[in-house]
């Protein structure tokens, strides 16, 4: 089947004022880091620069640690619950006030499908300052006694997949418990995060309330390790979530760790093949693959293996692969070099070792970060793409004859983060939920989020849980 050409329908970038340098967000104002070093960052479709920012150090980030714990003791904390409210409302419909410009900065800084920032990324974000304003006056009631207390400065380091979801995911929740936050935005994805800076200023919040600090891996080095914190929040890979962990264990910091996954999406014969691919397509290319909880193991039984399989590769090639700005786009930029270079170096070794790979018919533009939506099939257990974690739109396919067998597979993974189970069968679906080791199983669907639901694994996944009432108490003291 041909596969229908669109005219194409690009987001206009106008709408977006990108600065030439950005400074560090700190006790309310911009300003310049004490050593003067910055960094560039890019557009990882075109690879443009987009500008310069600066590049905190730790006499930089001592300041922000300083000034966050300034307004924590003299005017956050004092502050009544519903008064704190008041200023995650404001943010909340500010956000949504300038939701097309964030949209626009996120495709152009992140690389991923306009369609995905305007319709998912933004809309969250609003939606968990708004739910969260809610708590800010209820914390009582959230089952941590009568009088829960706030833990004090938070530190947070959030990942470059979703900048600015990230960002709300961490910020929300520790504002309204009454916590002030030094905060590390990914070095590739720091322009939404200091567009919230702007945010900030623009509802008036009090000054030390937020700050952000940019900067690569010693900036985040140095924001975890400073011993003025109260609370460190990480969401990136397993490797540095270990020496965050290790770096927090002789300290009084608490700490909430969001690693990496590598999740199993379970495909029974009973199951609506193509309703099971719409979320096979959905758990493994949305944003490229770039979802700590991507369902990139496909287990499918073997009685309907190559009906699945089949329609799979059909759906595939409509997928439409190009510019994030366009609102056709099903599959944008891969966010950096670097990461195309792991995706690259897994794929070739997953051939190596005798897997089947296949892609759909896919033109690659010339400049930027690209890779096409990838199925491996024949794959086993000992594969490394069936272990390790590739963050990109690889899909490894297993299959499996009984039910204790797809639980077996799908718990042998050294992580726990999510899972998704495909069938009709009810009791099925809750006989697995309650075995599988993941901390979010979906039945019949993938990726869904909302701010009430806690989200977060098991074993090498991390530990502690964001949004809903089970996501405040990592910002309280109990």
């Amino acid at each position: 089947m041909a596969k229908f050409e669109y005219a194409p329908a690009p987001e206009s970038r106008a709408i977006v004022s990108l600065r030439e340098s950005y400074g560090l967000f700190i006790d309310g104002e911009f300003g310049p880091g004490v050593d003067g070093r910055a960094f560039k960052t890019i557009s990882p479709a075109t690879e443009e620069v987009l500008a310069e920012v600066t590049e905190a150090g730790p006499a930089d980030v001592d300041r922000a640690v300083t000034a966050a714990r300034k307004a924590y003791q003299h005017t956050w904390s004092q502050l009544p619950g519903r008064e704190r409210a008041k200023y995650l409302f404001r943010i909340a419909r500010i956000v949504q006030e300038r939701a097309r410009e964030l949209a626009v900065l996120e495709s152009l800084d992140n690389g991923k499908p306009i369609r995905e920032s305007r319709d998912v990324d933004i809309p969250l974000v609003a939606a968990h300052f708004f739910y969260h304003a809610g708590w800010a006056d209820k914390l009582e009631y959230a089952g941590y006694g009568p009088a829960p207390r706030p833990l004090g400065v938070a530190g947070q380091v959030i990942p470059w997949n979703f900048p600015l979801l990230m960002l709300a995911w961490k910020i929300a929740p520790a504002l309204a418990c009454g916590n002030t936050v030094v905060l590390k935005p990914a070095e590739t994805t720091p322009l939404t995060a200091l567009t919230f800076a702007e945010i900030c200023q623009q509802a008036d919040l009090p000054p030390g309330v937020v700050n952000i600090v940019t900067g690569a891996g010693e900036t985040g080095r140095a924001l975890v390790e400073h011993p003025g914190l109260d609370k460190v929040a990480f969401t990136g890979s397993t490797e540095v979530g270990r020496e965050i962990a290790r770096a927090c264990a002789s300290t009084r910091k608490k700490v909430t760790l969001e690693l990496g996954g590598k999740a199993a999406n379970i495909v029974f014969e009973d199951a609506p093949v193509d309703q099971a691919v719409e979320g096979i397509v959905n758990g493994i290319f949305f944003n490229q693959g770039h979802v700590c909880c991507a369902g990139s193991r496909l287990l499918v039984q073997e009685s309907v293996y190559p009906e699945v399989i089949a329609s799979l590769r059909r759906r595939l090639a409509t997928l439409r692969l190009g510019d994030p700005l366009d609102k056709n786009t099903d599959v944008g930029a891969i966010n950096s070099a670097a990461q195309l270079a792991r995706i690259r170096e897994l794929s070739e070794v997953g051939e190596a070792e005798g897997a089947e790979r296949w892609s759909p018919p896919c033109e690659l533009p010339v400049k930027g970060f690209w890779f096409p939506p990838t199925v491996f099939t024949g794959v086993s257990q000992a594969h490394r793409i069936a272990r390790e974690e590739i963050f990109g739109p690889v899909l490894s396919v297993l299959t499996f004859r009984t039910p204790a067998e797809a639980l077996e597979k799908a718990n042998n993974t050294p992580y726990g983060l999510s899972a998704g189970v495909w069938t009709e069968k009810g009791s099925l679906i809750l006989w697995m939920a309650s075995r599988l080791r993941a901390g979010v199983v979906w039945a019949n669907t993938f990726n869904k989020f909302d701010p009430a639901s806690p989200f977060g694994g098991y074993k090498e996944s991390g530990y502690g849980r964001e949004g809903g009432r089970h996501g405040l108490e990592a910002y309280l003291d109990v």
